[in-house]
């Protein structure tokens, strides 16, 4: 599946290397604060799917509240860097590339907040502890694929031969959540019986979302690739 342990401590600011080669402006800085908060809302999650696992609700709901409040933050940077773009002195392949960037975290940041939505109703019901257990494979997972991909953009201005070996890491991470995407299927059916058809139906929107914010991650690495390549 393609369209597509844990750090997730924030960037100090003009730490990527491809922004500090250029000259420091409002745009450059609203767009490596957007790709920072991107990635950091999959470690929220990650805490979300722990403390659910946990039985903590109400620390389960904290942290889907800070993560809600960030991707909305993640939203409005992500227009106020494309707004900033239009006038800023880059080049246009530069300014292409970024925005892509930018678009890409995003989307991938709007399904972590899909699937913090789905955790949220699932607060209201039970969950099987084996269940849940593949969930929270799945989300360590995707912080260990958000890691890397931060560090994949980090290298692309120093090294960009070492930030497409790192590329090729979130695709090897993307394979193993596939793995367990197809376990997580299997356990629906072993546990159809015990669990309502509604709770099972909120249970495969989260493993979705999920997949989507691992396949999001993917296809970002594979544009650090190309990115590169042309370094």
């Amino acid at each position: 599946m393609h369209i597509k342990s844990k750090r997730g401590e924030k960037l100090a600011k003009g730490s990527f290397a491809w922004f500090e080669k250029r000259r420091k402006t409002d745009a450059l800085n609203l767009a490596q604060e957007q790709i920072t908060k991107a990635l950091d809302t999959v470690t929220l999650l990650h805490k979300a799917v722990q403390s659910a696992s946990k039985g903590k609700k109400e620390e389960a709901r904290g942290f889907i509240e800070k993560l809600s409040r960030e991707e909305e933050e993640v939203d409005n940077l992500r227009r106020s860097a494309f707004k900033e773009l239009t006038h800023v002195a880059v080049s246009v392949e530069f300014r292409e590339d970024l925005m892509h960037l930018v678009k890409r975290l995003d989307v991938m940041a709007d399904h972590v907040k899909d699937a913090a939505r789905s955790i949220m109703v699932l607060l209201e019901t039970s969950v099987p502890n084996e269940i849940w257990d593949v969930n929270l494979r799945v989300a360590e997972a995707l912080v260990q694929s958000a890691t890397a991909l931060r560090s994949s953009i980090e290298k692309l201005g120093t090294d960009p031969v070492r930030a497409k070996e790192i590329a090729k890491e979130v695709n090897d991470i993307e394979g193993r959540i596939d793995k367990d995407y197809i376990e997580t299927k299997k356990l629906f059916i072993k546990y159809t019986r015990q669990v309502d058809p509604g709770t099972l139906l909120i249970l495969n929107n989260l493993l979705e979302f999920m997949e989507q914010a691992a396949d999001m991650c993917a296809d970002t690495a594979d544009y650090i690739a190309i990115l590169g390549s042309e370094r």
